[in-house]
């Protein structure tokens, strides 16, 4: 697949493709994956067609930014979009045995400990090593990572220091990642955020960022990256002890989960290319965002991705109460699309 189709970031002129890469498991998240296993997955996705691609220093102890920005080295910089994030400083262990899975769940040499830090000078420092460890001489879009218990700091200190290196040209567009949408719903409508980050918070089984953060950043002009799609698997595999939110999903949302997929597969498709299609039915959302670390990944993501969903699934979901009556659904956002264009844009 190539020329996968884009959407701007807010205002700033940064523009993203709809489907983007979650650079964790380059940091081997919970597993160890080779340098050459990690260069593999990233040259399927660019040959998929992907171009944005989201790594931070807490992945891996910057092991993430490391892999990203050696396999992205010597392609043309101005066709892809790196995002990285602030809030973890990496600070020198004094003392490296060990792995830091306890710690982080990343199977890596615990060579140095993350220090929170939303500062201004903490922001700064953690770009310019960011920087350093992608080669690179500018970040694309870069997220608050997680500020939920730093949140004065992030408002206070974090995004005017983000705003200021925006105003210089180090950053294209600026925001917040985050697993609620509470905070990123006051960063929305408080500041002058290009883009959020949601994870986990619009899905097939969970619509909160519906209520409040969506709403606001279709008035604001803001833009929403969705990530955790699948609700750490339950929505690729609902299969008994599967996890939503990392932890196993209670029976009532597996059932939920189940009786889902069973209507996908009724209508001719699968629950993940549903997962995949389902935040499009927001006009804010920019992106999703699929954590991948090996090239399989990437091919079916992709083939996902462009799975046509029928209206007649979105149709039932909503009357059989799988889904609220007013939860928009993909057909609905993108009527002015021609037919056939791709899956979920089908009226």
């Amino acid at each position: 697949m190539s020329g996968l189709p884009r959407r701007p970031l807010g205002p700033g002129g940064v523009e993203v493709t709809e489907l983007s890469f979650g650079a964790a498991g380059l940091g081997n998240l919970h597993t160890p994956i080779t340098d050459e296993q990690a260069a593999a997955a990233l040259d399927h996705a660019w040959a998929a067609g992907i171009r944005y691609f989201d790594t931070a220093p807490h992945y891996g102890l910057g092991l993430s930014e490391r892999r990203l920005g050696e396999a992205l080295r010597g392609r043309d910089r101005s066709s892809y979009v790196i995002s990285t994030k602030v809030g973890r400083l990496l600070e020198p262990a004094d003392d490296v045995r060990g792995n830091d899975l306890a710690d982080g769940g990343f199977a890596v040499p615990r060579t140095h400990h993350r220090v929170w830090d939303f500062s201004a000078d903490g922001v700064r420092r953690s770009i310019e090593a960011s920087l350093t460890r992608l080669g690179i001489d500018r970040v694309d879009v870069v997220f608050l990572h997680d500020p939920d218990h730093h949140e004065e700091e992030a408002f206070r200190e974090g995004y005017p220091a983000l705003e200021k290196l925006r105003s210089e040209g180090v950053v294209g567009a600026i925001g917040a990642g985050m697993n609620q949408a509470g905070m990123l719903t006051r960063f929305v409508r408080d500041t002058d955020v290009d883009t959020v980050l949601c994870a986990g918070r619009y899905t097939l089984l969970d619509h909160q960022a519906l209520t409040e953060l969506l709403p606001a950043a279709a008035e604001r002009g803001a833009s929403i990256v969705i990530g955790g799609v699948f609700n750490s698997g339950l929505l690729a595999d609902p299969r008994p002890g599967a996890r939503f939110d990392y932890t196993e999903a209670p029976p009532g949302l597996l059932a939920r989960a189940q009786a889902l997929r069973t209507l996908a597969e009724r209508h001719g498709t699968t629950l993940r290319a549903a997962a995949l299609a389902f935040p499009f039915g927001h006009p804010a959302v920019a992106s999703v965002l699929v954590g991948i670390h090996a090239p399989e990944q990437v091919t079916d993501a992709a083939a996902q991705f462009a799975a046509d969903v029928p209206a007649d699934f979105w149709r039932e979901a909503r009357e059989t109460g799988l889904l609220p009556p007013d939860v928009p659904v993909p057909q609905e956002a993108r009527a002015d699309i021609p037919q056939g264009v791709r899956g979920r844009d089908r009226l």
